[in-house]
């Protein structure tokens, strides 16, 4: 990380398996860097205060609000967006199926989450699913079609 004076520092990020140099102020969160200097908008800016999901990112394969992460903390960082997730996912397909989504806003949050749920804990119980998705805020859905999508997802997963 070099320091420029014009109090912008330059950092090198890897998103998306991808080396990145930006420019960036020590206030920029990930979610801004990403949306805004890569232009990777698949992480939403929902609230920006950590409480809808929206943002939600993988680092280091862990869920991370992207809106409460200091981009000048990711260096060094495995950092994956929806966008990286590449082609269709069994979560993806399982959303797909089960109309887990209206809107579509949360979507890529919820489906980040479930994706690492399912990378930790392949035989998540409800218990474990329903914990997991506490994370996220839909406002335009009911959260059982989001669970049956995880369910089925489960059973995609197992069985690649």
């Amino acid at each position: 990380m070099q320091s420029l004076r014009s109090g912008k520092r330059e950092v090198e990020l890897i998103i998306n398996g991808k080396k990145h140099q930006v420019t960036i102020r020590s206030a920029d969160t990930l979610l801004r860097v990403l949306r805004e200097h890569l232009g990777l908008t698949g992480a939403k800016a929902g609230c920006e205060n950590g409480d809808c999901g929206a943002c939600t990112v993988l680092v280091d394969g862990v869920p991370i609000k992207s809106c409460f992460m200091l981009a000048v903390e990711a260096p060094s960082r495995n950092v994956t967006t929806i966008e990286g997730l590449g082609g269709e996912t069994a979560v993806q397909q399982a959303f797909i199926e089960t109309f887990a989504f209206q809107c579509g806003f949360c979507t890529p949050g919820f489906i980040m989450v479930c994706h690492a749920l399912l990378q930790s804990k392949p035989d998540a119980d409800e218990d474990e699913i329903r914990s997991w998705l506490q994370s996220n805020i839909c406002r335009c859905t009911s959260y059982e079609e989001i669970r049956d999508a995880v369910q089925i997802a489960k059973l995609k997963h197992r069985n690649q």
